[in-house]
C-alpha cells in the first residue's frame, strides 16, 4: 500500500517534531495561508469525521516551504556577463 499525502505530512511532522503552528508557519513562507484546524484535519485518521484528504498542491507548497524553513531563502544566482576579452570572440 502506497503512502498518501497525509501519511507523508504526518511522518515529516513526527520526524521533525513539529506542531500544527510550525506547519502553518512553513506554509506561510511560500504565501500559502491555512489554519491550524485545517492542518489538524489532515493529520487525523481516515475514519475520523473531520479527516480531510491532503491535496498535492498543499503538500508541494509545504515541501517548498520546508526547504526555506531549514535552509533559508534562495539566493538568486546572477549569470555573469562575459568579460571584455571573451565577449565578442568569433563575432567580428
Amino acid at each position: 500500500m502506497a503512502l498518501t499525502n497525509n501519511d507523508v505530512l504526518k511522518k515529516i511532522r513526527v520526524a521533525l517534531k513539529m506542531r500544527d503552528d510550525d506547519i502553518v508557519e512553513i506554509l506561510a513562507l511560500v504565501d500559502f495561508r491555512i489554519s491550524k484546524g485545517e492542518v489538524g484535519n489532515f493529520c487525523r485518521k481516515e475514519d475520523h469525521l473531520k479527516y480531510v484528504k491532503l491535496k498535492d498542491q498543499i503538500l508541494r507548497n509545504f515541501l517548498n516551504g520546508l526547504i526555506i524553513y531549514k535552509r533559508g531563502p534562495r539566493e538568486d544566482k546572477h549569470v555573469k556577463s562575459p568579460s571584455p576579452e571573451q565577449g565578442n570572440k568569433g563575432h567580428e
